[in-house]
Protein backbone atom coordinates (compact mmCIF):
# COMPACT_ATOMS: atom_id res chain seq x y z
CA UNK A 1 0.00 0.00 0.00
CA UNK A 2 1.42 3.32 -0.57
CA UNK A 3 1.76 5.69 2.08
CA UNK A 4 -0.03 9.42 2.10
CA UNK A 5 1.97 11.95 1.08
CA UNK A 6 2.79 13.13 5.28
CA UNK A 7 4.14 9.91 5.67
CA UNK A 8 6.75 10.33 3.18
CA UNK A 9 7.15 13.74 3.09
CA UNK A 10 7.01 13.96 -0.62
CA UNK A 11 5.15 17.50 -2.11
CA UNK A 12 1.49 17.98 -2.49
CA UNK A 13 -0.24 18.70 -5.94
CA UNK A 14 -2.87 21.28 -6.14
CA UNK A 15 -5.46 19.46 -8.43
CA UNK A 16 -8.50 21.58 -9.48
CA UNK A 17 -11.68 21.19 -11.97
CA UNK A 18 -13.97 22.93 -14.10
CA UNK A 19 -16.27 19.63 -13.75
CA UNK A 20 -17.30 19.69 -10.26
CA UNK A 21 -15.91 20.94 -6.95
CA UNK A 22 -14.03 19.08 -4.50
CA UNK A 23 -16.35 16.71 -2.34
CA UNK A 24 -19.28 17.42 -4.85
CA UNK A 25 -21.14 16.01 -6.84
CA UNK A 26 -19.94 14.66 -10.07
CA UNK A 27 -22.43 15.53 -13.28
CA UNK A 28 -23.94 12.30 -15.00
CA UNK A 29 -21.93 12.97 -18.33
CA UNK A 30 -19.14 11.25 -16.40
CA UNK A 31 -20.75 8.42 -15.10
CA UNK A 32 -22.42 5.50 -16.78
CA UNK A 33 -25.57 7.24 -16.83
CA UNK A 34 -24.00 9.92 -18.66
CA UNK A 35 -21.63 9.60 -21.83
CA UNK A 36 -19.24 8.17 -19.37
CA UNK A 37 -15.87 10.52 -19.73
CA UNK A 38 -13.30 11.48 -17.82
CA UNK A 39 -13.94 14.74 -16.95
CA UNK A 40 -10.87 17.56 -17.25
CA UNK A 41 -8.27 18.38 -14.11
CA UNK A 42 -6.08 21.16 -13.77
CA UNK A 43 -2.71 19.81 -12.14
CA UNK A 44 -0.42 22.36 -10.05
CA UNK A 45 2.84 22.36 -8.27
CA UNK A 46 4.31 19.77 -10.52
CA UNK A 47 7.98 18.84 -8.95
CA UNK A 48 10.73 20.10 -11.88
CA UNK A 49 12.03 16.79 -11.31
CA UNK A 50 8.93 14.91 -12.86
CA UNK A 51 9.25 13.26 -15.81
CA UNK A 52 5.55 11.41 -16.06
CA UNK A 53 2.16 11.30 -14.07
CA UNK A 54 -0.41 8.62 -13.08
CA UNK A 55 -3.89 8.50 -12.11
CA UNK A 56 -5.84 6.09 -10.01
CA UNK A 57 -9.83 6.45 -9.61
CA UNK A 58 -11.35 4.31 -7.11
CA UNK A 59 -14.31 4.12 -5.13
CA UNK A 60 -13.88 3.00 -1.73
CA UNK A 61 -17.16 2.91 -1.06
CA UNK A 62 -18.24 -0.23 -3.05
CA UNK A 63 -19.51 -3.40 -1.18
CA UNK A 64 -16.73 -5.94 -1.51
CA UNK A 65 -13.53 -3.89 -1.84
CA UNK A 66 -12.28 -0.36 -3.11
CA UNK A 67 -13.42 -0.69 -6.64
CA UNK A 68 -10.98 0.98 -9.21
CA UNK A 69 -12.39 2.97 -12.32
CA UNK A 70 -9.39 4.03 -13.97
CA UNK A 71 -5.55 3.28 -14.17
CA UNK A 72 -3.48 4.92 -16.52
CA UNK A 73 0.69 5.90 -15.97
CA UNK A 74 3.47 7.80 -18.23
CA UNK A 75 1.38 10.72 -18.91
CA UNK A 76 3.54 13.56 -20.69
CA UNK A 77 4.19 16.15 -17.76
CA UNK A 78 1.15 18.55 -18.01
CA UNK A 79 -0.85 21.27 -16.40
CA UNK A 80 -4.40 20.03 -17.93
CA UNK A 81 -5.74 16.78 -17.87
CA UNK A 82 -8.59 17.54 -20.53
CA UNK A 83 -11.41 16.22 -20.36
CA UNK A 84 -12.30 12.19 -22.32
CA UNK A 85 -8.29 12.36 -22.38
CA UNK A 86 -6.30 9.45 -24.09
CA UNK A 87 -2.62 10.27 -22.72
CA UNK A 88 -0.67 7.84 -21.18
CA UNK A 89 -0.69 4.19 -20.76
CA UNK A 90 -3.73 2.67 -19.40
CA UNK A 91 -4.05 -0.43 -17.29
CA UNK A 92 -7.28 -2.79 -16.71
CA UNK A 93 -9.25 -1.34 -13.99
CA UNK A 94 -12.06 -3.78 -12.05
CA UNK A 95 -14.42 -3.67 -14.80
CA UNK A 96 -11.81 -5.24 -16.97
CA UNK A 97 -11.53 -2.56 -19.22
CA UNK A 98 -8.84 -0.16 -20.35
CA UNK A 99 -10.07 2.88 -19.85
CA UNK A 100 -11.89 5.27 -17.68
CA UNK A 101 -15.20 3.96 -16.25
CA UNK A 102 -17.31 6.54 -14.66
CA UNK A 103 -19.30 6.02 -11.64
CA UNK A 104 -21.94 3.44 -11.74
CA UNK A 105 -22.78 2.71 -8.18
CA UNK A 106 -25.78 -0.56 -7.65
CA UNK A 107 -27.37 1.75 -4.79
CA UNK A 108 -26.89 4.72 -2.43
CA UNK A 109 -24.21 7.55 -2.59
CA UNK A 110 -20.46 6.40 -3.33
CA UNK A 111 -17.44 8.88 -3.33
CA UNK A 112 -15.00 8.56 -6.16
CA UNK A 113 -11.36 9.67 -5.29
CA UNK A 114 -9.20 10.60 -8.63
CA UNK A 115 -5.52 9.84 -7.18
CA UNK A 116 -2.39 12.06 -8.91
CA UNK A 117 1.01 11.19 -8.76
CA UNK A 118 4.25 13.16 -9.91
CA UNK A 119 6.72 10.25 -10.93
CA UNK A 120 10.45 10.74 -11.73
CA UNK A 121 10.71 8.05 -14.10
CA UNK A 122 8.87 6.78 -17.64
CA UNK A 123 7.51 3.22 -15.54
CA UNK A 124 8.09 0.08 -17.60
CA UNK A 125 5.44 -2.23 -16.72
CA UNK A 126 2.51 -4.16 -18.85
CA UNK A 127 -0.27 -2.85 -20.27
CA UNK A 128 -2.28 -5.53 -18.25
CA UNK A 129 -1.33 -4.34 -14.88
CA UNK A 130 -3.70 -3.35 -12.48
CA UNK A 131 -3.34 -0.83 -9.72
CA UNK A 132 -1.82 -2.99 -7.43
CA UNK A 133 0.99 -3.15 -9.83
CA UNK A 134 1.25 0.17 -10.69
CA UNK A 135 1.39 0.89 -6.85
CA UNK A 136 4.20 -1.34 -6.50
CA UNK A 137 6.28 -0.21 -9.23
CA UNK A 138 6.13 3.57 -8.80
CA UNK A 139 6.11 3.30 -5.02
CA UNK A 140 9.97 4.16 -5.13
CA UNK A 141 9.50 7.29 -7.97
CA UNK A 142 6.55 9.27 -6.44
CA UNK A 143 7.81 12.94 -6.24
CA UNK A 144 4.29 14.40 -5.78
CA UNK A 145 0.81 12.98 -4.41
CA UNK A 146 -2.46 14.69 -5.07
CA UNK A 147 -5.94 13.95 -4.84
CA UNK A 148 -9.97 14.94 -5.77
CA UNK A 149 -13.16 13.82 -4.64
CA UNK A 150 -16.63 13.46 -5.92
CA UNK A 151 -19.51 12.22 -4.76
CA UNK A 152 -22.69 9.95 -7.11
CA UNK A 153 -25.68 8.51 -6.67
CA UNK A 154 -28.20 7.23 -9.28
CA UNK A 155 -31.29 8.70 -8.79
Amino acid sequence: MIQTAKEIDIQLLDISSSAFQNNGWIPKKYTCDGINQSPSFSINNIPLDTKTLAIIVEDPDAPINTWVHWVVWNIPVTHVIKENTHLGVNGVNDFSRRFYCGPCPYSGMHHYIFKFYAIDTVLDISVNSKKIDLERTMSDHILAFGQYAGLYKRF
